[in-house]
């Protein structure tokens, strides 16, 4: 048996990256879902390779409508539906406070932000009234530290996201439903390709290279893999995280946990020397 049989997700942003693998991770578990996107080819082939138990809407998750729309096709198509991965996002602006621009500002909390609030609220009247079900928000290191985003404003957004999923999970857990969510650390994707200029198309092929450029970033001697952040939905979306909810799970092989042990005894070495010469 899998690990999600019987169960019917909703993930957004499944066309590339986190998404697209959860999704081949979920329905290989047991899951059907149904996989959100703006890119149409990208959507249709993903569907067509996992089969029966996959259904994609194109969806743009800034629009209430289409979000509305696509969790009432996972009950419409399944039944019902038990997991909601709020994953779409994007890169935000980069550079300095002073030149941030409101319009672009505003784009991405529509995106970041707002998809995600309204992922929550059409996906709590169906959890509350089945009595269960999992809500899982994709945040980042970077809304729990700063300096971890080329964008003041991503860091921001994900800052938002984590606070507003405690938040919820305080409203819905007295449902049974839970809401928790994810942040991931240097995962290989493409977007931190898009976050510095790249089109889309040359962006999806940056992940090698940042599997080389962070390798050796976070104690663990790799960077994240999409695999990385599926795998811990799996295990979010599951009976096994029944009594976990308002957590925000880093996954990030404790880049986040302090300064790299062989960096810190380099420091005393070269501390050492500074002292012998001084004496």
């Amino acid at each position: 048996m899998g690990r999600l049989d019987g169960k019917v997700a909703v993930i957004t942003g499944a066309t590339s990256g986190i998404g697209l693998r959860t999704a081949e991770v979920f329905v290989a578990e047991g899951a059907k879902i149904v996989i959100a996107g703006r890119r149409i080819p990208e959507g249709e082939a993903l569907a067509k390779q996992l089969g029966a138990s996959c259904v994609f809407r194109q969806t743009d998750v800034t629009v209430e409508a289409q979000i509305q729309a696509v969790i009432a096709l996972a009950v419409e198509k399944f039944g019902r539906i038990d997991c909601l991965f709020n994953n779409a996002g994007g890169p935000a602006q980069t550079g300095g406070i002073e030149d941030l621009e409101v319009q672009r500002f505003d784009a991405a909390m529509a995106t970041l932000v707002r998809g995600v609030m309204l992922g929550m609220k059409h996906a709590a009247p169906y959890m509350k009234k089945q009595g269960s079900g999992s809500i899982i928000n994709n945040g980042s290191i970077a809304g729990r530290l700063a300096g971890f985003s080329s964008s003041v404003v991503y860091g921001a957004a994900k800052a938002a996201v984590i606070h507003l999923t405690k938040c919820v999970a305080m409203e819905l857990g007295e449902s049974n439903v839970r809401v928790n969510s994810i942040s991931p650390g240097a995962i290989a994707t493409g977007i931190f390709g898009k976050a510095l200029g790249l089109t889309i198309e040359a962006a999806e092929k940056t992940p090698a290279v940042m599997r080389d450029v962070y390798k050796t970033a976070q104690p663990i001697p790799r960077a994240g893999i999409p695999d990385d952040i599926a795998h811990a939905a799996v295990f979010l979306a599951s009976d096994e995280s029944s009594f976990i909810n308002g957590h925000d799970l880093v996954i990030d092989g404790a880049i986040t946990g302090g300064r790299n042990w062989s960096q810190q005894q380099q420091g005393y070495v070269a501390l050492r020397k500074a002292f012998d010469q001084g004496l």
